[in-house]
């Protein structure tokens, strides 16, 4: 896994940009979902149902999150993961709005709003990071 990961950034070389800078550089809807803490519409993400290998990324900033042998159907409608790529990529956070009480994550690098993380996924975490599509870009793994 370590392999893989050469050619990312390190999850400690941080990015800051200023509201604007993010305005240019994302859509609208990801400028909503990763900066302004929204949330994509249930079953409609571009990676919901997606199935290749590879790593999935911070959409911001390129932080490799999550591996594609840790994605599973949650049913939830929303891309699902059990595991977060190690190296502290993902910072958790206390979330108390809409009258619940979550735990949200964001990307370690950029303070990108990824979705929120519960404790009833599959083992051995018993994870599920529960991930707006709007908030990942995808690389595919290379052959061999």
């Amino acid at each position: 896994m370590k392999e893989d990961l050469k050619n990312y950034p390190k999850s400690t070389e941080k990015v800051k940009r200023t509201d604007e800078e993010w305005r240019k550089e994302l859509s609208p809807e990801q400028y909503h979902v990763m900066r302004e803490k929204g949330t994509e519409r249930p079953f409609t993400g571009k990676y919901e149902t997606f199935l290749e290998d590879g790593i999935y990324k911070c959409g911001a900033c390129g932080n490799p999150l999550f591996e594609s042998e840790t994605k599973f159907d949650a049913g939830c409608g929303w891309p699902s993961f059990s595991k977060a790529i190690e190296g502290a990529r993902i910072v958790e956070n206390r979330d108390v709005t809409h009258g619940m009480v979550r735990t949200e994550v964001v990307c370690s690098r950029c303070g990108a709003h990824l979705g929120h993380v519960f404790d009833d996924g599959p083992a051995p975490t018993g994870l599920r990071y529960c991930i707006n599509s709007l908030s990942l870009d995808f690389d595919k793994k290379e052959p061999g």
